[in-house]
């Protein structure tokens, strides 16, 4: 999961659904539940399909049932690293959706302490850091930013987050240089331009905060034509053109 600490335009989420891809979508998963729903009825206990199947659990909104079989899972012995990282991981979604907190830490962590490739570590590490800094951990969310993106370099949502750390920390220049790299990497990311205005702004650097904006609204009015409508007003409310 993602948060947007914006205090001028919270990110919207954009609503979809109803496109044709969306359908497509929709229906595979329901063919992947009921294919192994299947197999499950047979193999109660195979932990590769309680991981596999209690994800796929989450995110058609049944978590109550994807707990159930993310933890029937862990029940296993002798598992693979590979399938214990799987079954924390989707744990600690499951919980952070459900706001508790801890018991998502909990489970991010121990994802994390798997012996696997670092590079399969990057969504724990990415939302451990949101997690935590939702909680006010910042100096913790920092440091899960931080392997992120020194695991991969390029992935831009990992700078955005560390540059949303960084301004929570009140350390402004580190922010902006953060946000600075996510933009090199992704010059599409309406978000982190938007953050990057947030930041001149607070600085006092109104024109660079200004063309951050307007560079955000651009983006925005693509793909998210609301959130770009609801910056302006809000820039325009504080008595700026844009």
């Amino acid at each position: 999961p993602q948060w947007q600490v914006v205090s001028l335009s919270q990110v919207a989420i954009l609503h979809y659904g109803y496109s044709d891809d969306a359908i497509a979508s929709r229906d595979k998963l329901t063919r992947a539940l009921t294919a192994m729903e299947g197999y499950l009825a047979s193999h109660p206990f195979d932990a590769y399909v309680c991981s596999k199947l209690g994800a796929l659990y989450i995110q058609n909104n049944q978590v109550d049932q994807g707990l159930e079989l993310l933890k029937r899972g862990l029940t296993g012995t002798e598992l693979e690293p590979a399938v214990l990282f799987e079954l924390h991981y989707h744990l600690g979604n499951a919980y952070t959706r459900q706001g508790e907190l801890n018991s998502g830490a909990i489970h991010y962590q121990q994802a994390i302490q798997q012996p696997i490739l670092p590079q399969l570590k990057l969504g724990a590490y990415n939302n451990l850091g949101s997690l935590l800094l939702q909680a006010g951990e910042l100096n913790h969310a920092k440091t899960a930013y931080e392997m992120a993106v020194k695991i991969d370099p390029s992935f831009a949502l990992g700078h955005n987050n560390l540059g949303m750390t960084w301004k929570a920390l009140g350390q402004m220049e580190n922010a902006i240089a953060s946000y600075q790299q996510a933009i090199q990497l992704n010059p599409e990311y309406g978000e982190a331009y938007q953050n990057l205005g947030v930041v001149w702004l607070k600085l006092g650097k109104v024109d660079q905060s200004l063309s951050a904006f307007k560079k955000a609204i651009a983006l925005h009015e693509t793909d998210n034509p609301a959130e770009a409508q609801r910056l302006r007003q809000g820039l325009q409310a504080m008595g700026f053109q844009v």
